[in-house]
């Protein structure tokens, strides 16, 4: 889909906006402007249109900016364009960035999940300059992140996402360490074991560190629930569905760690990843049991299928230990933040506000938005428990973004802390974001993470 290459032969293509195109129209030739006219073309976003060279033949194609270039550009080009080479020739009146934004849309736009079925036709490859090689690093970690989200449960279960995690370490240097099943016990990670001790495949803790022991230290923890029945208190068939995206959080945390360890940002990463399959077995977690978190935290059971926040709960407060001067955590969590800000549009929760609107900036220039939602402290009550210190779920439907990331708070640590409740997945197809599993919130904690630590990105 991207390519860093020269090929003389691949066809140029020009991008014009709507309100460029009246004079980028009048430097054509007759013929040209008389193709443009019959196909209509205006410059506007989505519209293409093939231009004649100097024999009459279509040599050259213009795509519509619209508003200017950006990731829809080109987001659906690779698929409705003939296969072959093309190269963008020019983009008038275009930054960098945007630049970069619509070679990253080519790439996105062209992904489809291939690993059992193979797509009809290969989509139309479009060659860079080496200048633009962050674009292709940038797409291959989501492309990688999809590929992971999309992956069926049985080919990505948590011994899986060990082998991912193992590779990803081995390939960039960094060191990894496991803990399994019953040696959760022994460092107290109680929660991420009673979560997924009902599986045949066991619970572990996937810990990946990487940089210099010296460099600030930035803290990334996904959820990693392999697929989640919903425990006893069961999804139903329609709620159960999708389940196999419920690892959506892991696949974040790890293309986050794949871009920092590639890119050598200068910062001491650590990438925290609780694996385990939610499945209901004679030893499966029940309501009303009482668990202990890490750092001695009592935890009351609600509903066990409020239980990404409780693996979270260890692999937080574990990270909490080293001081870290950030930690960001990804999770698939609630569908409360679904019906709050939709499944397009993930919720970010922050302790810090100099770190969120960074982050919130950073999301707005690479087209990867995010919507703050409050830690409102009074809803704290929302989780009380008579029996411990605190519950895992509310008994009241309302609220539930903010109660589940309250809940996390607890266990976060004094230090800045960013939670992203995503869906992980695009229910429709849309430029540069075909239906399926999805990166939400990667892209613009990448570059906040980048412009932080003085690197380019």
């Amino acid at each position: 889909m991207l390519a860093v290459s020269d090929n003389p032969a691949a066809t140029p293509v020009v991008a014009v906006s709507a309100s460029g195109f009246a004079a980028w129209r009048e430097r054509q030739t007759e013929l040209a402007r008389a193709w443009l006219d019959r196909g209509a073309f205006k410059g506007k976003q989505g519209q293409f249109q093939w231009l004649p060279g100097a024999s009459g033949a279509p040599e050259r194609l213009v795509a519509g900016a619209g508003d200017g270039l950006g990731l829809a550009t080109f987001g659906e080009l690779s698929r409705r364009l003939p296969a072959g080479d093309y190269r963008l020739d020019a983009a008038p009146d275009s930054t960098p960035l945007q630049r970069r934004l619509a070679l990253l849309g080519w790439g996105l736009g062209g992904y489809r999940y291939e690993r059992y079925k193979q797509s009809e036709r290969a989509p139309a490859r479009l060659l860079i300059e080496p200048a633009d090689a962050p674009a292709l690093a940038e797409c291959e970690a989501v492309a990688w992140c999809r590929d992971l989200i999309n992956a069926p449960t049985n080919d990505m279960l948590p011994r899986h996402l060990e082998a991912v995690a193992r590779e990803l370490a081995a390939a960039h240097g960094g060191d990894i360490e496991l803990t399994v099943g019953d040696a959760l016990l022994e460092r107290g990670l109680n929660a991420i074991h009673a979560v997924g001790r009902a599986s045949a495949d066991a619970p572990r803790l996937i810990d990946l560190r990487w940089g210099d022991a010296t460099a600030p230290k930035v803290t990334v923890v996904g959820k990693g629930v392999c697929f989640d029945s919903g425990g006893l208190n069961l999804k139903t068939a329609v709620g159960m569905r999708l389940m196999k995206k419920d690892m959506g959080g892991a696949a974040h945390a790890l293309a986050l760690a794949r871009l920092v360890m590639a890119s050598r940002l200068p910062v001491r990463l650590r990438m925290l990843t609780p694996a385990v399959e939610n499945a209901v077995s004679a030893n499966a977690l029940r309501p009303g049991d009482v668990l202990r978190a890490c750092d001695g935290t009592t935890i009351e059971i609600e509903n066990t299928d409020a239980e990404g926040r409780l693996i979270l709960a260890d692999a937080l407060a574990l990270a909490a230990q080293d001081a870290p001067d950030l930690t960001i955590d990804f999770a698939t969590l609630t569908g409360a933040a679904r019906v709050a800000l939709g499944t397009e549009l993930p919720a970010m929760f922050a302790t810090d506000d100099a770190v969120a609107a960074g982050i919130a900036a950073a999301g707005a220039a690479v087209e990867d938005p995010v919507w703050r939602l409050p830690l409102h402290a009074p809803y704290r009550r929302l989780l009380d428990s008579e029996v411990a210190d605190i519950a895992n779920a509310p008994a009241a439907p309302y609220g539930g973004a903010i109660a589940a990331a309250l809940f996390l708070q607890r266990f976060a640590g004094a230090g800045p802390w960013v939670h992203f409740d995503v869906m992980a997945w695009n229910q429709r197809s849309r430029p540069a974001h075909p239906q399926g599993g999805e990166a939400m919130g990667l892209r613009s904690v990448y570059r906040y993470l980048a412009q932080r630590f003085a690197t380019t990105a």
